[in-house]
């Protein structure tokens, strides 16, 4: 295969396309062919991404939708195959962690929203695709799940460390029950990634910190690997963690007691 032609025509849906790792990724996708889908909650960045893919001569479309209906990832599938084509690469990138990290403070429509993002979400869309690979008799599913999966701490949450778990399970299903037909099930584990997630960690990471963490194009390479691969070959798993250990410990004790009611005993 020539370089920039290995994913040639293939259509690939990217979920949270506007920034981080579903940037590069949709970049890479489209540099080596695939037609791109990105999809996300925002207008702006997901249209700021399909430029750059165009202006590189790529192929590129944005849409918005909510990861958690299932009405409107159903439809998102449905417009895909209509207008541009089956989906032959599904990457499951979006995420979502709670406010509460702590299990004794967080909130039930915290926890749902955790769980639905990067669990339920990433169910909904296989199942809508599956069919479509099936027909076609090749598919690749790549989903990002994270570290707190298998190591799971107050840094993640409870319930983001429980949904990335899970959705490391369902994909061994999928690997499982589907690689006789073709379908490709990879599952990526990244440590601490300099994406915008961190913003929304209880003490978000200074800058000298997030230089040290892992890049979002080094996951997305990886996923290309993951993609580009010869359709007989399968990356089950693959964990990618930054080469510097950082002091945690700090931030764990802020995330012990966010949410914690005033007077608890032993809050700050």
């Amino acid at each position: 295969m020539t370089a920039g032609a290995s994913l040639k025509g293939q259509v690939a849906l990217v979920t949270g396309g506007g920034s981080g790792i579903g940037r590069s990724t949709a970049l890479m996708l489209a540099a080596e062919g695939a037609h791109v889908v990105v999809m996300g909650r925002r207008k702006e960045p997901l249209d700021a991404v399909v430029a750059e893919i165009k202006a590189a001569g790529g192929e590129g479309w944005a849409r918005q939708a909510d990861l958690q209906s299932r009405e409107q990832l159903q439809e998102l599938v449905r417009w895909i195959e209509a207008e541009v084509g089956p989906v032959g690469i599904l990457i499951n990138n979006a995420g979502l962690t709670s406010r509460v990290r702590n299990i004794r403070w967080i909130e039930a429509d915290d926890w749902e929203s955790a769980i639905s993002v990067n669990l339920t979400a990433v169910y909904v869309l296989i199942q809508a695709v599956l069919p479509g690979m099936l027909a076609a008799g090749a598919g690749t599913v790549v989903t990002v799940s994270s570290l707190a999966a298998v190591r799971p701490n107050l840094l993640g949450g409870a319930p983001y460390g429980a949904a990335k778990a899970a959705v490391v399970n369902l994909m061994g299903f999928l690997h499982g029950t589907f690689r006789n037909n073709n379908i490709r099930s990879t599952t990526i584990l990244p440590g601490e990634v300099n994406t915008p997630i961190m913003d929304t960690r209880v003490r978000p990471p200074t800058a000298e910190e997030r230089a040290a963490m892992v890049a979002p194009e080094d996951v997305a390479r990886a996923i290309l690997l993951a993609c580009t691969l010869p359709q007989g070959t399968t990356i089950e798993q693959l964990v990618i963690s930054p080469t510097l250990a950082r002091d945690q410990g700090p931030d764990v004790e802020i995330s012990r007691w966010l949410g914690a009611p005033e007077g608890t005993p032993g809050k700050p």
